[in-house]
């Protein structure tokens, strides 16, 4: 079961060094397969991303994500992009840099979509309560999406214990993906 951490500045600051020396601490602990750099807020986004990649590259973690900025996402070398399932439109765009994609996807339309215009991976969500992320789709719905397509699947939110790792993996999951979990 492959693990993704996503990025929250609630958890991770929004400054060069609490990022640093907060990622330092979650990577040595946890070290995740994938790894996002997501921060909607800071006004500084390309330069922290910059420091979240090169710390990622020293732990060697197997893929890093820019979230939506597939240009910024290849110009630090990044191996891929996550996706908004508002921006199917930039698959092929950064698909033709080379990219890695991951789209966030929270229905079954959504996630055939995804896959049909040449996504590498998705996240389904939510299948666990998540805070503001709408009711949960629930494990039986998760198996369904996981029969659906042949791309791999992320689950997502509300995933918090190893007990939910355990259950969305028996439902057929290539993997998770968590914010809370990581810290």
């Amino acid at each position: 079961m492959k693990s993704y951490l996503i990025t929250d500045p609630t958890f991770y600051g929004s400054d060069a060094n609490s990022l640093e020396s907060a990622f330092d601490v979650i990577l040595s602990h946890f070290l995740p397969d994938f790894v996002l750099f997501r921060d909607k807020q800071t006004t500084h986004y390309a330069s922290l991303a910059s420091i979240f990649v090169q710390t990622c590259i020293a732990y060697k973690i197997s893929k890093i994500l820019i979230h939506s900025d597939y240009i910024l996402a290849h110009e630090l070398r990044a191996h891929g992009v996550h996706l908004t399932s508002t921006e199917f439109d930039l698959i092929a765009k950064a698909k033709d840099l080379s990219l890695y994609v991951i789209v966030s996807t929270h229905s079954h339309e959504e996630a055939l979509k995804a896959q049909e215009l040449g996504a590498d991976a998705i996240t389904y969500s939510p299948i666990f309560p998540s805070p503001d992320k709408g009711e949960p789709k629930g494990l039986e719905d998760l198996k369904q999406i996981v029969d659906k397509i042949s791309i791999p699947i992320f689950a997502l939110g509300g995933i918090l214990s190893q007990e939910h790792i355990t259950q969305v993996e028996a439902a057929g999951a290539y993997g998770f993906a968590s914010i809370r979990y990581f810290v």
